[in-house]
């Protein structure tokens, strides 16, 4: 018996990388006692603080996206009715309308009833549009072209929440709008990206008239396969004329090509 216990630790020791490294989720720590250990605490701590820091930070467009990225978009940015994180925070409601102003903007400088109308927004997690935005924009913008769409004009939206998606249908009537926004951050990540689609979302829908693809992050799900699941819904949406709770998501990893993805824009009733 006394030999077989070096093996059965290695491969009880191996069994605990291998799950550890399928899920960022803290499970199988250890403890000291009925406590963390120190190792776990600290990290804990560490990514508690990275959390709080990306609800605060803010977004510099230029700085953080580079002046290549937005003249190629065309991206410009405009507000909602917070005016400040703080209020954003406190008043939920501030963040799903667009301000007077940039009610305007939006309409001035985007062309209206495209299939396509991809927004960002920073949401709970500024960091995340850093993170995955300069990686997916392009590779929906792509897609999309490549299945004969029209698409809008990207925009960037500051104090953004995902009723915002209704303002957005309502000035520019697009047939499906796709909402990048930043998550709230947990302890696993903060770079975390939501995308939320709404087949002609108007005022008064709510989120049953939504469909969402979450957790995109390196350890999520990765930026080329969420653009894939995005473009596969938003064809759905458009076959269906509908989104939300009666459009379910039928997409499924292929060999690595785009065979499941839409090649033409489906009649729209």
């Amino acid at each position: 018996m006394d030999d077989l216990e070096p093996k059965i630790e290695t491969d009880a020791s191996r069994f605990l990388e291998q799950v550890q490294a399928r899920t960022p989720a803290r499970i199988l720590t250890g403890r000291v006692g009925g406590s963390y250990t120190t190792r776990t605490w600290l990290e804990l701590r560490a990514d508690h603080a990275a959390a709080r820091d990306a609800v605060r930070d803010e977004i510099d467009l230029e700085a953080d996206l580079g002046r290549d990225f937005i003249d190629r978009w065309g991206l410009f940015e405009v507000s909602t009715l917070a005016t400040s994180k703080d209020e954003y925070l406190l008043r939920p409601d501030l963040g799903r309308s667009l301000c007077v102003s940039a009610r305007d903007e939006v309409a001035g400088r985007c062309p209206s009833g495209v299939d396509l109308q991809i927004v960002l927004g920073d949401g709970l997690s500024a960091r995340a549009i850093v993170a995955q935005a300069p990686g997916l924009l392009p590779r929906l913008g792509d897609l999309a072209t490549r299945a004969g769409w029209s698409l809008g004009r990207p925009f960037f939206v500051r104090r953004c929440r995902v009723g915002v998606l209704n303002d957005v249908g309502e000035i520019l009537d697009p047939a499906v709008v796709v909402l990048l926004i930043g998550e709230r951050p947990g302890l696993a990540t903060a770079e975390s990206l939501s995308a939320y689609l709404a087949y002609r979302p108007r005022n008064g829908h709510d989120d049953s008239r939504r469909n969402l693809i979450s957790n995109i992050h390196a350890r999520g799900v990765p930026r080329d396969q969420a653009a894939r699941r995005i473009i596969h819904l938003a064809g759905r949406m458009i076959e269906l004329a509908t989104s939300g709770v009666s459009v379910k998501e039928t997409w499924t990893p292929s060999l690595g090509d785009d065979s499941d993805l839409p090649r033409s824009l489906p009649e729209t009733p």
